[in-house]
């Protein structure tokens, strides 16, 4: 399932990247407030990741890389989640999503379901074994894939329909 899109590679010098970041960023800070509410929300929707996802596949790995490193340093600052002990492996894992989304989107020139399973699959697959090979804690890097699945899955369908909703922008 796919669908045709205006997707872009805005540059380090283009205004409409740091907006595009901005806007991202915002929608980073706010969603994890939302999953939060719920106990262990984070932990099962994996909501810091989600706007990386749109704002890379979207935009380009500029505004991805932005709202990939900023989002959760900001989040800390302002809300102290995630804490500043798992920064690291957070900020990884969403350059990854931001690397993969923006190869993604390139490699197959519109919004497809494939395109952002392989962005997903593979911030999951090489987070999980950086994370592994920083904590050397099997159980805390498979975590995303214990109870985080949900949060994947809304990435996946959420981020297809919001980029399909995006399409002509």
């Amino acid at each position: 399932m796919s669908t045709t899109a205006k997707l872009y590679s805005l540059g380090l010098t283009n205004t409409r990247t740091y907006l595009f970041a901005a806007i991202f960023i915002t929608g980073n800070l706010l969603l994890p407030q939302l999953a939060h509410l719920v106990p262990q929300g984070g932990f099962i929707f994996l909501p810091i990741y989600f706007f990386t996802l749109i704002a890379a596949y979207k935009y380009g790995i500029h505004v991805g890389l932005l709202t990939a490193l900023l989002s959760p340093l900001v989040n800390s600052l302002l809300f102290g989640m995630p804490p500043v002990a798992v920064l690291p492996a957070i900020i990884i894992k969403s350059t990854i999503l931001a690397i993969a989304a923006a190869m993604a989107a390139k490699h197959f020139g519109k919004v497809s379901l494939w395109g952002i399973l392989l962005a997903i699959l593979a911030y999951q697959v090489i987070g999980t074994g950086i994370e592994w090979a920083m904590t050397q804690n099997f159980l805390v890097a498979i975590q995303d894939f214990r109870i985080g699945l949900p949060g994947m899955l809304i990435q996946l369908i959420g981020g297809y329909f919001v980029l399909k909703a995006l399409a002509k922008v």
